[in-house]
């Protein structure tokens, strides 16, 4: 699936990521997709703070907590709560066709608005 200036990602058959759990997407660069409630909610991997895995976070609620050094990214809006990450991830489009979850590449952080709300 793909589109002019857009770039759409194969992430897996949505019955492979149950609630709660999230997969890392071997992109460039790496994105995370999270299952929060039955809502798929999908941002960049890395921590801004330091090259963390989001997606081996910890989640409440719509927040990601970045393994290494405790900030939260906020799934909707990719926004970190509290230092020592200062700088947003890029929030990245999903869509679910046919029970395949797909993903849609954000060039930056403002490029795609906030999901999920």
């Amino acid at each position: 699936m793909s589109s002019e200036n857009k770039e759409w990602l194969n992430v897996c058959p949505l019955d492979d990521l149950p609630e709660g759990e999230a997969i890392r997407v071997d992109s460039d660069p790496p994105i995370a997709v999270f299952n929060v409630d039955g809502t798929i909610l999908a941002i960049d991997d890395t921590c801004t703070h330091q090259e963390a895995s989001l997606s081996e976070g910890w989640v409440e609620g719509y927040d990601v907590e970045c393994p290494l050094h405790a900030s939260c990214f906020n799934l909707r809006t990719g926004q970190p709560d509290q230092p020592p990450a200062t700088e947003p991830v890029r929030v990245h489009r999903v869509t679910v066709n046919n029970g395949l979850i797909q993903v849609e590449v954000a060039r930056s952080v403002n490029s795609i608005k906030s999901f999920g709300a």
